[in-house]
């Protein structure tokens, strides 16, 4: 089955081998080619594998009708339109870490802690024309404790679980599965977008809970929830951070 996969980070990286290994032809991979250290982009060019734009994506596929079989969206961060869409004969399939319809666009981590949920986990779905809205595929989950969590300890068991997502839809479309009649609508839930996420890491010392608003955004190197003083923003680190930091032959009195 011939692949366009489009994604990024060391999770996509990693998948991106899987599926050489299963027999595929990856005949593009779109990815954050822009930094040298991009493990997705690394992973291609180690593996022979054109690393294109987007716009070059489009334009192959738009001139061939065998392009591609299949296009993938690995935590892809551009929105995907046509002919990626609906060209490929098995559509464009996008890898969601978050449980779908309800927590669609950026934040998932985030919210998952601050809303104190006791389930999370990833969706496979179709590709449409909005974000995050196309036809639900499948859902892997998990029970978690938003307590003894920080963003970027959540990322870690969610891509655990969407990793085995992936497989398990990939080798379906692999055996030509039909997935027309298991599939779910994917209407409502919350979409948040990276502006909505950037205010909500703002800290109200009258209102927000610090020592959860600070886990919920812990994901370095990324700047966590913030603080402002003197025309400045502070991101708050509380002890439970302080504790997963620590070294494992380091001791305190």
């Amino acid at each position: 089955m011939k692949i366009l996969f489009m994604g990024r980070k060391k999770y996509a990286a990693q998948m991106l081998r899987w599926t050489i290994e299963q027999g595929n032809e990856v005949v593009g991979v779109v990815t954050d080619s822009q930094f040298n250290n991009s493990p997705t982009m690394l992973a291609a060019k180690s593996m022979g594998i054109p690393v294109i734009s987007m716009e070059e994506a489009n334009g192959l596929m738009a001139e061939s009708d065998d392009y591609a079989d299949l296009a993938v969206s690995y935590l892809f961060w551009r929105k995907i339109k046509e002919p990626l869409i609906s060209k490929p004969k098995h559509g464009c399939i996008n890898f969601h870490p978050a449980i779908l319809p309800d927590w669609k666009g950026t934040a998932g981590y985030n919210v998952a802690i601050l809303n104190k949920l006791k389930r999370w986990g990833a969706t496979a779905h179709y590709v449409d024309e909005g974000i995050d809205t196309g036809k639900i595929i499948r859902i892997f989950s998990f029970d978690f404790d938003f307590r003894h969590e920080t963003a970027q300890s959540l990322e870690k068991k969610t891509q655990e679980i969407q990793c085995d997502l992936y497989k398990s839809v990939i080798a379906d479309v692999m055996c030509d599965h039909d997935f027309t009649a298991g599939l779910i609508d994917n209407n409502g839930g919350v979409y948040i977008s990276r502006n909505d996420m950037e205010a909500m890491k703002k800290i109200d010392p009258a209102k927000d809970d610090i020592s959860l608003k600070s886990r919920a955004f812990w994901f370095p190197p990324y700047s966590g929830a913030q603080i402002e003083l003197n025309g400045k923003n502070y991101t708050i680190v509380d002890d439970f951070i302080l504790s997963q930091l620590k070294a494992d032959d380091q001791t305190s009195l």
